[in-house]
């Protein structure tokens, strides 16, 4: 429930502190008064969008607070979900700075206006003259036979399993255009894999192939350079080992007399032993190279089909051809295994439309089971206000699946007749703006017995009503109240002393400055308010008394 709401710099409020009682709280005030002031203040804490600047000091920022008793309601998981703080009394908190931007916080936690109104809905339900246009919905005429029913758990459930049934439909649509594509694709699909696996070129082949093609093109140049090369190391008149070895000589000749040409002689023993190796390899490759004609024509071959592929699938590598030999042979294996897939999906598919089907049927038997009680309690309310010849008949009908929505499969819609000879009809059609006011009074006091919504506000829902049915109206809201906490906007008397608490909203002039004040009236002062309502600002000793009169009946019933 609301149990406090701070105003701070608002419209025309500089400051506001009210305390509201937990059953039914009067709100009155002339018109312009500032009524609507006061729930535009609550609708920003709810979660409402800021329009425009509205301060009633233009330097400073405009705070909004409400404190909510929220123990009974079992919100903690919401928090948790959300990552907030739980509190058995909440605050929640609007600042809007001077330069028109926003900020939220629930237990000094910012918030974004999302979550703020997904709260906000949790705690409080706002009924206003244009809240009675919802009650042709078809969401709201389910909400009512679900809230009846308890429905909660299972409709959850529901919608868990059509969404499944949604993914599996749409995985089933898209496999089987892409069967259509692979069947469409695979004999050419076919002819690149096995061109590609024909070729079957390895990684780093092409490096291979073009330096064995270089060698083998240059073979003699090669044979030369290699012949030539030994020829200098061992062949020739005047070759390196030979030069090396009488190096050698000389140096061990001097030893005897100079210490470290063993040294020396150790050293070019290495490089005479290391030369004559290298001049003996030289020896064999030479005679390994040879211009073999038609090893070369298979490697010009070889490398002319894989730079023919590459130009082919614009690619750059034989590692791109290769992914792309595997891209092929994955969409030929689909496309051999798409029948095989669609079938399995066709089955998945089946169970979860009967698994959906099921679920929606159980729905349905349920809201069949209460609907004909939602009907009576309905029509019994509206005969104690005053529409004892109203009748409300709730048409159900179970739709095929394909027309399925995240509430289940029932078609519904209220049919209305308030009167005699009447037909039945859509209820907007037939029902006048006092009629709907008390159709919806009556739904809603029905739905607060079976929700755990702490409070509701009914702004000025008495149009068109007045004398005995404002005093039946009035009564229902006082039931409602047992169960919730209600806050009612009024301009009727006979509904006003109803109220456990009685707030009046006023206007005064001060330091130059039209203000909005709130005042909790106590018995005396609420007689007067009372009597006002009835007859004017000057009430006469006959509206006085019957204030007293309704104020009595009303401390009576309570």
């Amino acid at each position: 429930m609301l149990s406090r709401l701070l105003i701070k710099n608002y419209a025309l409020i500089d400051n506001l502190d009210i305390t509201f009682d937990k059953g039914l709280n009067i709100i009155t005030g002339e018109t312009g008064a500032g009524k609507s002031i006061l729930m535009g203040a609550l609708g920003l804490i709810l979660g409402n969008r800021v329009e425009g600047k509205q301060f009633f000091n233009e330097d400073k920022k405009c705070v909004i607070e409400g404190y909510f008793l929220i123990a009974p309601y079992d919100l903690k998981v919401f928090f948790e979900e959300n990552e907030l703080e739980y509190e058995d009394e909440t605050i929640i908190r609007r600042e809007i700075a001077v330069d028109g931007k926003s900020r939220a916080f629930v237990n000094d936690s910012p918030v974004n206006l999302t979550l703020l109104k997904s709260l906000g809905e949790r705690l409080i339900d706002i009924h206003s003259q244009h809240a009675t246009l919802q009650i042709n919905t078809e969401d709201f005429q389910l909400f009512v036979l679900d809230a009846i029913a308890d429905n909660e758990s299972i409709i959850v459930e529901f919608r868990k399993e059509l969404q499944q049934l949604r993914l599996v439909d749409k995985k089933l649509k898209s496999l089987k255009e892409e069967s259509r594509t692979a069947n469409a694709e695979l004999d050419y699909n076919q002819f690149l894999f096995d061109e590609l696996e024909k070729l079957n070129v390895r990684e780093g082949e092409v490096k291979e192939l073009e330096e064995e093609q270089g060698q083998l093109e240059n073979a003699e140049e090669i044979k030369h350079a290699l012949l030539a090369a030994n020829h200098l190391l061992e062949d020739g008149e005047q070759n390196a080992l030979a030069l090396l070895k009488e190096s050698i000589q000389q140096i061990q000749q001097a030893s005897r007399y100079f210490s470290d040409a063993d040294d020396f002689a150790n050293r070019l023993q290495s490089a005479y032993i290391e030369i004559k190796d290298v001049s003996a390899e030289l020896a064999n490759q030479e005679s390994a190279v040879n211009l073999d004609e038609q090893r070369l024509d298979i490697v010009n071959s070889r490398l002319s089909d894989i730079y023919s592929l590459l130009k082919k699938h614009h690619v750059d590598s034989e590692v791109e051809l290769i992914q792309l030999r595997h891209e092929l042979e994955e969409k030929l294996q689909i496309a051999l295994n798409h029948d095989e897939i669609l079938s399995k999906l066709e089955v998945e598919k089946q169970q979860q439309q009967e698994k959906v089907i099921a679920i929606g049927q159980v729905i349905h038997d349920k809201r069949s089971k209460v609907k004909v009680s939602v009907e009576e309690a309905v029509q019994n309310t509206l005969a104690h206000v005053g529409m004892s010849n109203a009748k409300l008949d709730i048409s159900l009908t179970l739709q095929s699946l394909e027309k399925a929505t995240s509430k289940g499969m029932d078609a519904v819609q209220f049919l209305f007749s308030a009167n005699k000879g009447q037909s039945l009809q859509p209820i907007h059609k037939v029902a006048s703006g006092g009629e709907l006011s008390r159709v919806m009074l009556a739904i809603k006091s029905l739905v607060a017995k079976n929700s755990a919504l702490p409070t509701i506000i009914f702004d000025e829902i008495d149009t068109g009503i007045s004398g005995e049915v404002a005093l039946r109206v009035g009564e229902v809201m006082q039931g409602l109240a047992s169960n919730m906490q209600v806050l009612a906007i009024t301009h009727l008397p006979q509904i006003a002393s109803k109220g456990t608490s009685h707030f009046k909203v006023y206007k005064e002039d001060r330091d130059d400055k039209t203000r909005s004040n709130i005042l909790l009236l106590n018995p005396a002062e609420r007689v007067v308010e009372v009597a006002q309502m009835l007859s004017g600002a000057n009430p006469g000793e006959a509206a006085l008394e019957h204030a007293k009169s309704l104020l009595s009946i009303k401390q009576k019933s309570s």
